[in-house]
């Protein structure tokens, strides 16, 4: 089990018991002003031939908001990006940044920056050199250059390697001087482009605490993309979750982890374990003949009609013991035990399907494979949708095509 599926863990044991109140899946509504590092985006579309990489996106970023574009390969994330940067041009709609409109409006001309995976330093220059480059570029006065370019590497804890080249330097001092040359102009707007993919994991969770850090310091609006929920959950005020072009749920991290606004979001952020079936009075029954009770659904679906249950792995109980209900509980033998530190995880099968299971080290109760239990959750922690996004959650992961 990755970090972030721990990290989602413990955030949902601490914030589980908060589902009584269902709030608002948009995680409010931003007013976009003309000031500095506000952006917005109304109805903007992007074609690329007949495909619709960007399907009539309306997103309102505040001042000083750190938000995250979050999803797949493929579903538009970083189109949306490189519109804003100004590397791509929208078919349709309209793009505002510090109140201004930017459409045609060269790069280089817009109040941004982008940081790439990739971080394209010069390898004959120096640290300093790398970040004086765009000022260098703009005519800026020299005497004004050392002293923006010794602040820009302040920020970023790099003076002391001010005359290394990138060669000399790990993947994570590269990346602080990427951003350091992103923030040298002083830009109302810095975006980043999955900046840490190429690092290692340990590397990685540093860095996601240094970029919040510096974030929150300097007060510069961050919009950043990533596939990586563990990313988007552990730095963003907000999370604009995308599929197919469009966003699926903007808000919180609590808020899209605890009342995802589809199947799609329930699954995508964190685990979840999901069954199909038909809608009843109070839940559904699933096609294993297993029965849910669901005490506040996230959608309404009539009687009869195709739907699908979901439980957190955090969520499910598992006893050797049978529970005095039918409803919210199946038996299954235990597959497989993985230790995770702080975590155990057990793979329990049922029937034809697994069930994933995580329960604290400090739960009193193990079990081993080839163990026969129950698993029993309540009505509470039960997800309820339509099957109208059956396929996309259903579906195989190994059988996904992972290109961009």
């Amino acid at each position: 089990m990755s970090l972030g599926h721990r990290v989602s863990y413990a955030r949902s044991v601490a914030a589980r018991r908060c589902r009584n109140t269902r709030s608002s899946s948009d995680g409010g509504t931003c007013q976009v002003s003309g000031q500095r590092g506000a952006v917005e985006l109304e109805n903007v579309t992007k074609r690329f031939g007949t495909m619709v990489a960007v399907d009539s996106v309306s997103l309102s970023v505040q001042p000083g908001e750190f938000l995250s574009l979050l999803g797949p390969s493929g579903c538009g994330k970083t189109t949306t990006l490189r519109m804003l940067a100004g590397f791509e041009q929208p078919d349709a709609g309209h793009i505002r940044i510090s109140g201004q409109y930017v459409q045609g409006v060269p790069p280089y001309k817009r109040d941004v920056n982008t940081v790439f995976q990739h971080y394209a330093l010069f390898p004959h220059m120096t640290v300093s050199e790398n970040v004086a480059y765009g000022l260098r570029q703009q005519g800026v006065a020299k005497s004004e250059i050392a002293t923006r370019v010794a602040e820009a590497l302040d920020m970023v804890q790099m003076s002391k390697l001010a005359d290394r080249k990138p060669r000399q330097m790990s993947g994570g001092q590269q990346q602080r001087v990427a951003v350091a040359r992103a923030l040298v102009n002083r830009p109302s707007v810095l975006l980043l482009d999955e900046p840490l993919g190429a690092l290692d994991r340990k590397l990685r969770e540093e860095m996601q605490i240094e970029l919040k850090l510096l974030q929150s310091r300097l007060g510069i609006t961050f919009i950043f993309v990533t596939h990586d929920q563990e990313e988007a959950m552990s730095m963003s005020n907000r999370i604009a979750i995308m599929l197919d072009g469009h966003i699926e749920q903007l808000g919180d991290p609590e808020t899209v982890y605890e009342h995802p606004a589809s199947a799609f979001v329930a699954g995508f952020i964190g685990r979840n374990n999901f069954w199909q079936g038909v809608a009843t009075e109070h839940g559904i029954r699933a096609d294993d003949g297993t029965v849910f009770v669901a005490s506040r659904p996230e959608e309404d679906v009539p009687n009869d009609e195709p739907a699908l249950s979901a439980v957190r792995p955090e969520c499910i109980n598992l006893s050797a013991e049978r529970p005095t209900s039918d409803v919210n509980s199946t038996k299954g033998t235990v597959a497989g035990v993985s230790h995770f530190g702080d975590v155990l995880q057990y793979v329990v099968t049922s029937g034809d399907r697994d069930i994933l299971v995580l329960t604290p080290r400090t739960n009193g109760s193990r079990f081993h494979s080839g163990d026969e239990v129950y698993c029993s959750w309540s009505a509470d922690e039960v997800y309820l949708f339509s099957a109208r996004q059956a396929d996309i959650v259903m579906a195989d992961p190994l059988s996904e095509d992972a290109d961009e």
